[in-house]
């Protein structure tokens, strides 16, 4: 059984959305043109991911938190090539983070309200604090909490911090199951 609508998820210039398994994609959320979306990924109320004019990839066990935007940067005059949105595996994004034309990398926790820009690089195992502002085409090192506007390396991440990563995808997956479970239940 599909867990979304094709209302929400939406074709766009030829390209459509590609949706992996028991992958959970909110009724109020809209996804589309050019989206990859990886196994066990949830995409929670009112997020906006847009592939018009670029790729974006998601990776499996990647949470998607309310009101989230998600774009890219398109190709033209002051950016040839442009920049996809390529996000890793267990990754939580916080409520009303936006990322746009960035990369993250795998085990990335994205704080609530936090902004990624354009060309930015955000390697494996990384903290973004709630409302930190990551700039254009900052690279942030694997092992780091950043916080801040404009976003600066606070400390190194704790054992316990690296272990939350796997948890917190883990926990929204568990979540997302309860969520399909539901919405079978009532379908039925």
């Amino acid at each position: 059984m599909r867990h979304y609508s094709p209302i929400n998820i939406r074709s766009f210039g030829g390209n459509s959305p590609q949706i992996g398994q028991r992958v959970l994609v909110d009724p109020s959320a809209v996804v589309l043109g050019q989206v990859c979306l990886g196994d066990d990924v949830s995409i929670w109320p009112q997020v906006a991911i847009r592939g018009d004019m670029h790729r974006i990839q998601i990776g499996a066990r990647t949470s998607v938190q309310d009101g989230c935007v998600l774009h890219i940067t398109h190709a033209g005059p002051f950016n040839p090539e442009g920049w996809p949105l390529e996000i890793g595996s267990d990754v939580t994004i916080g409520h009303g983070a936006v990322l746009h034309g960035c990369s993250v990398g795998n085990r990335v926790l994205v704080g609530m309200s936090a902004l990624v820009m354009d060309g930015a690089v955000v390697e494996d195992a990384v903290v973004i604090a709630a409302g930190a502002l990551v700039t254009p085409g900052k690279v942030l090192r694997s092992g780091y909490l950043y916080a801040g506007s404009p976003a600066r390396e606070v400390r190194p991440l704790s054992d316990k911090e690296l272990d939350y990563f796997v948890y917190s995808s883990n926990n929204y997956v568990k979540l997302k199951d309860q969520h399909i479970a539901e919405l079978e239940a009532a379908a039925s």
